[in-house]
């Protein structure tokens, strides 16, 4: 008999976009209500938009480079190629969220809550997801670098084909993430938090010396 898996697979964002209409204004505003708009090649760097409502919005080739975007909501929205560096979106909420091929370092996610989320292709440098709750998240085809989910609560997460370095998991609760896919897997701190995380066979024998590390356990010839 075929052994039931054990671990339980994030359900994904499912959404259609409706017809859209082009964004018009001048900037992004503070606690601004952005609804069924497709925004394209804007350049929003630097603006101070705290608490704006993204809802069935498509957001392509956009920069965020240090914008201030703390406790957005983004729902139903799909963003693919955006960059941005120092990029604050701290305490945001997004839920059926789609962010594809982004270019990105230093954003802030620290505190927000992600549920039903892709994150697909593309690089982010310094993710902060610090105290962050994420429930539904795949990460997939992506490259991680320095990735901080310290004090973060992850369920139903998946990792697949990705490149996951040096991430930080310093006090994370864990249940059913699945790393077994992770391409690359490299914990710099918190490898004692994951239980309630599914390795394959092959990580734990990559993982071994910093298992071993973390208990005090030395191994020698």
């Amino acid at each position: 008999m075929a052994r039931k898996p054990t671990t339980t697979g994030a359900r994904r964002p499912e959404f259609h976009l409706p017809e859209l209409r082009e964004f018009e204004e001048a900037g992004l505003e503070p606690d601004g209500d952005y609804d069924g708009l497709v925004m394209r090649g804007r350049d929003f760097g630097g603006q101070d938009a705290p608490g704006a409502r993204f809802m069935d919005c498509l957001v392509q080739d956009c920069a965020f480079d240090e914008a201030r975007l703390q406790h957005a909501r983004l729902i139903d929205t799909r963003l693919s190629g955006v960059r941005g560096v120092g990029t604050d979106l701290g305490d945001a909420s997004l839920r059926d969220v789609e962010l594809l091929d982004a270019r990105m370092g230093g954003v802030q996610l620290h505190g927000a809550v992600l549920e039903r989320v892709v994150i697909r292709g593309g690089k982010i440098d310094y993710l902060n997801l610090r105290k962050a709750r994420l429930r539904d998240v795949v990460f997939e085809g992506a490259v991680l670098v320095e990735p901080d989910f310290g004090g973060a609560g992850l369920e139903r997460v998946e990792f697949v084909d990705c490149a996951l370095k040096a991430a930080d998991f310093t006090g994370v609760r864990m249940k059913d993430v699945d790393l077994r896919r992770c391409g690359e897997l490299e914990i710099a701190r918190g490898v004692d938090r994951l239980s309630g995380a599914t390795i394959s066979p092959a990580q734990l024998l990559d993982l071994a010396p910093v298992f071993a590390a973390a208990i005090g356990v030395r191994v020698e010839g």
